[in-house]
């Protein structure tokens, strides 16, 4: 494969180059490259003619005096362009016990790469065993951002309120062989933008993408992949494998081929990003970009400099001063100005809190930086507000504009299906967008991002089918994963066609996204629940490139019922204006402002008491003439509740009952079936949504 480059015959003398900006940068003439490193004595520059030639066509040795400025080091080479392969050699001080990686043998990675090159023959273990590792070492390509179409795409800039956010998996979405997508782009950003249409139908508006940045597959026990991508090697370069393409250059093309098919259907890209450690991993890890260059600048050490401070649970922990806060602000920058991408979910955002001690900054600067970048003024940051340290900040996250994984709804909702006592105070709150654990009153009440399940942990499926995770197959004697899964499998353990287990695993499936749907914040459907996607019991599938972790598409019509419930659900919910208010709701009646008001079985007289199992709520919206009555009974009896008066000259209609069978458990409000009296009669595990509007049929 030849990867074309631009040249400039009258050029050929090497300049000095200039320190900034980082990485390479395409200019008229040439390329201007710019490393950053405290702790080499000496760097070379590695230009290859080939993506994967074993050894440079040219080195370029950078004199610590004309090429050299604090611990910048840059060069401007002539007669060469986009698509030019590159890669760096550090050399000076291997001396661990000092915090000081430097390893000329290792070929290493510009942390600023936009591109890479040399997938194919990537080895870890040749980055981690003493020895030259060039020909089996990741390079960098050199990408001119100007030189894409965007055909006028534009940010889609959808407010909070109006955000239904999908979390998914790119391959993981269209690599099973039944998705009906072109065979040679399953599990590609080009077999992403084949399925917008199933995205579109279902009234998504926001897909959150698990790591698509370019990560070590290898990083995981042998003979099985990292297959999440939490493990990122450069955090500017789309995934390789991710594409259907492998020329470099067009990977980076296909990704922003997919973000402008996304927002052309109205849809945002949210990416997870991985910044609070690296696929170097431990002391015992491989050399393959941050560690050769400047370790102690890029990583947390301990005490002992020879050890990582390990906050992420994966070996390291990245710095969030110095040169490493510059690379994650040019980075997500990068991505929102160069890659249009609309927002980020920060995996483990806390450990970015700690100063290089590992203590929490009371003010941490990287993240009041990014709150208050301007070039990220409009974007959508969505922080995972703990890390594998033990630090819990949900509700106490910094800045102003971070929204958060509402962590303890995804715990309450969970337990009050399944019918634990004394939870149905915490799952009112939870339903009013927590204002118990964010209480600042001018905070937008959908920065909760409400969750169920996620990407870690069972599916929806999985949740109401298994009462104990089953990771065998991850090859760690069934030690990872969570314990703390508050699931309930309703009488069996996995699989059964008993008709009885398996309505009221349907029943409960849609308890809770009934509950997801009506609360105020912003609700995250998990990649395959809609259709009951499983994993067959295993909450940690991290490793699992399989048809465990695929979207099986043969669900789409053996789920259709459950389909239908989900899109009516959505579609409904995005109508009303009650569930696109962005402060809390005032409680109990107020009549010129949205409201809610609690109730148990009786108006007015909510059970708060631990051995409650229920709960009713009414909401108002006075202006816009919106009024429902929801019943949630978590009981293993039926339960009969009192309704409200409707409004003048209206009846109550039912929207939702999930015990009712597909099509019945929703209806439209067109069709939606009059209740006759003053009670409904909730079944036992079933939840409700009444609407009060004008009774047609007399």
């Amino acid at each position: 494969m030849v990867i074309s480059t631009r040249s400039n015959p009258g050029t050929t003398h090497i300049l000095p180059g200039q320190s900034y900006p980082l990485g390479a940068t395409v200019l008229e003439h040439g390329v201007n490259f710019c490393v950053f490193s405290r702790d080499c004595t000496g760097i070379d520059l590695l230009l290859f003619d080939h993506p994967n030639a074993p050894q440079p066509d040219r080195v370029i040795t950078l004199d610590s005096k004309q090429n050299k400025t604090n611990h910048y080091w840059h060069v401007f080479v002539p007669g060469i362009g986009a698509g030019q392969v590159y890669a760096y050699r550090g050399y000076g001080p291997f001396e661990p016990e000092l915090g000081l990686r430097c390893d000329g043998e290792k070929v290493l990675l510009d942390p600023f790469a936009r591109a890479i090159a040399n997938w194919e023959n990537y080895s870890r273990q040749a980055a981690s065993l003493p020895g030259d590792n060039c020909a089996r070492a990741l390079r960098g390509v050199v990408v001119d951002p100007s030189a894409y179409n965007w055909e006028e795409d534009i940010h889609p800039k959808i407010p909070y309120s109006r955000t239904i956010i999908y979390e998914m998996h790119v391959p993981a979405f269209t690599r099973h062989p039944n998705s009906g997508v072109t065979p040679e782009k399953r599990g590609t950003y080009a077999g992403l933008i084949e399925k917008i249409p199933y995205l579109q139908e279902l009234g998504i508006t926001a897909v959150e993408l698990m790591p698509i940045h370019q990560f070590d597959e290898y990083d995981a026990r042998p003979g099985l992949k990292n297959f999440w991508g939490y493990s990122t090697i450069a955090f500017f370069a789309p995934h390789t494998g991710y594409s259907s393409r492998r020329n470099p250059l067009a990977v980076v093309d296909e990704f922003r081929d997919m973000v402008k098919a996304l927002h052309r259907a109205g849809i945002e890209v949210i990416l997870d990003v991985v910044f609070n450690h690296t696929a170097e991993g431990s002391d015992q890890g491989p050399t393959l970009s941050f560690r050769g260059l400047s370790n102690q600048d890029y990583y947390m050490l301990e005490d002992d400099p020879a050890i990582y401070r390990n906050y992420s649970g994966c070996g390291n922990t990245f710095e969030t001063s110095a040169i490493a806060s510059h690379l994650i602000l040019e980075c997500l920058r990068y991505w929102v100005s160069e890659m249009h991408v609309d927002g980020f979910r920060f995996d483990l955002a806390s450990a970015l809190s700690r100063d290089s001690s590992g203590v929490p900054h009371k003010y941490p600067p990287l993240l009041w930086a990014i709150d208050s970048d301007p070039v990220l003024a409009s974007t959508k940051i969505i922080a995972e507000a703990w890390d594998a340290g033990g630090l819990y900040q949900v509700g106490s996250f910094a800045g102003d504009r971070f929204a958060e994984w509402n962590g303890p709804y995804r715990d309450d909702v969970r337990r009050f299906v399944k019918s634990d006592g004394g939870i149905v105070k915490a799952v009112a709150s939870r339903i009013m967008a927590s204002p118990d654990i964010y209480q600042r009153p001018d905070r937008n009440a959908n920065h909760s991002i409400n969750f169920i399940t996620c990407h870690d942990g069972f599916t929806l499926n999985d949740l109401v089918s298994y009462n104990e995770k089953h990771n065998e197959a991850n090859g760690e004697n069934n030690q990872d994963g969570a314990n703390g899964n508050y699931s309930w499998n309703c009488g069996f353990e996995g699989w059964t066609d008993d008709p009885a287990i398996e309505s009221l695993r349907q029943r409960q499936i849609k308890n809770f996204l009934t509950i997801l749907f009506t609360s105020q914040g912003t609700p995250m459907l998990l990649m395959g629940d809609e259709i009951r996607r499983t994993q067959l019991g295993n909450n940690n599938a991290y490793c699992q490139d399989s048809e465990l972790s695929w979207f099986d598409w043969d669900r789409v019509k053996q789920n259709s019922g459950l389909l239908r419930f989900v899109k009516g659900l959505i579609s409904f919910i995005q109508s009303l204006q009650i569930f696109q208010q962005e402060h809390i709701l005032a409680i109990n009646y107020a009549p010129n402002k949205p409201h809610i008001v609690w109730h148990g079985t009786q108006l007015g007289e909510p059970n708060w008491n631990q051995d409650s199992h229920f709960l009713a709520f009414t909401l108002l919206h006075p202006e816009a003439g919106e009024h429902l009555h929801i019943i949630l009974n978590a009981h293993w009896e039926a339960r009969k509740f009192e309704l409200p008066p409707p409004q003048k000259g209206e009846s109550w209609h039912r929207i939702v009952d999930t015990s009712l069978p597909s099509p019945e458990d929703f209806c439209d409000q067109t069709t939606a079936p009059p209740i006759r009296g003053g009670f409904y009669y909730a079944a036992a595990r079933s939840a409700a949504v009444l609407i009060s509007k004008l009774n047609v049929s007399g």
